[in-house]
């Protein structure tokens, strides 16, 4: 009998397990190597491809990882994975160990990477993650997604992608220079600080520079800022949302996840905000684990209320 207990980070997945594998009655493995034992076994329940090409844009091409889940009988849930940094820094690589706890799930992740700041100001990035969900749904069949349960998720400028690959509309002219349908739908989004208010961090008590990198000098930053928030796109028929946010985050103002939970229940969209009192940013290091532990068990029943886990997902066979 396996027993876990996992903690989750967002730009680290700090991880306690509690596990004893029954072997026989004499033989019990201690728990650090019980972990390791399962995560070493992720190499035949997963095929990798890394550092697929997705789109290209300003002469880059754009990379994401699949990790696709084998030992399933039909199309498997799809988290869409992307990492922080504040739009100007992070990577893929960095946010590896945040996708653990869904490979215990036994779903399919799409790891993003998308243009920064250096490269192209806003709203390149969000134009990247539009894109990165046409990919998947477009490459669906090939690696075996469920297009009716492509779940969005990422930390902090992360998040905020995630909302805008899920909630803009067409009409919003995001996503042009790649291929595939506008206005997919996604199933629900996962969203660990993310801003929703990008105009708000360019002036004013809330100013961050990394938000004025990203968005640049340029004389209608403000309309960008506007186009690239998703407080833009509420409206009714969004798909659900849990935002997870610490009350003293110090980067992204905690106020906008409760200004986005108060007009997505006004829109009438399914949504929950976890406030972790006392948290601040960057998981684990502004939660305690006890706090994180909260978060991950939110997760996972906000997945099933919304009917997007399945019995094959918790278990391996």
């Amino acid at each position: 009998m396996r027993t876990w207990t996992l903690v989750l980070s967002v730009t680290a997945v700090v991880i306690t397990a509690a596990v004893t594998v029954s072997v026989d009655a004499q033989q019990t493995l201690a728990p650090e190597i019980g972990w390791s034992a399962e995560l070493a076994g992720f190499n035949s329940a997963y095929r990798v491809t890394p550092h697929i090409t997705y789109a290209t844009a300003n002469g880059t091409a754009l990379k994401l990882d699949v990790y696709e889940a084998l030992e399933r009988s039909g199309p498997a849930p799809t988290l869409v994975y992307t990492h922080g940094g504040g739009w100007m820094g992070g990577s893929k690589e960095a946010s590896g160990l945040a996708i653990v706890p869904y490979l215990q799930m036994r779903w399919n992740v799409v790891n993003v990477e998308y243009r920064l700041g250096n490269v192209a100001p806003a709203p390149a990035a969000a134009d990247d993650a539009i894109c990165a969900v046409r990919w998947v749904y477009t490459n669906a069949k090939q690696y075996n997604v469920d297009t009716a349960r492509i779940v969005t998720s990422g930390e902090s400028s992360g998040g905020q992608l995630a909302l805008i690959a899920a909630m803009t509309p067409a009409s919003a002219g995001l996503g042009g220079h790649c291929p595939g349908a506008a206005g997919l739908n996604v199933a629900a989004v996962v969203n660990w600080y993310g801003p929703s208010d990008v105009a708000d961090l360019l002036e004013g008590p809330n100013t961050r520079t990394w938000a004025v990198g990203w968005l640049g000098s340029r004389p209608d930053r403000k309309d960008i800022a506007r186009r690239v928030s998703p407080m833009t796109y509420v409206r009714a028929g969004l798909p659900p949302v849990l935002t997870i946010h610490g009350d003293a985050d110090p980067v992204v103002p905690y106020q906008q996840s409760v200004r986005l939970h108060q007009a997505l229940t006004h829109a009438g969209v399914a949504n929950q905000l976890l406030t972790i009192p006392g948290g601040r940013h960057d998981a684990p290091k502004g939660f305690a684990a006890t706090e994180l532990r909260t978060a991950f068990a939110a997760i996972v029943r906000f997945l099933d209320t919304h009917r997007l886990r399945d019995t094959v997902a918790t278990a391996r066979r």
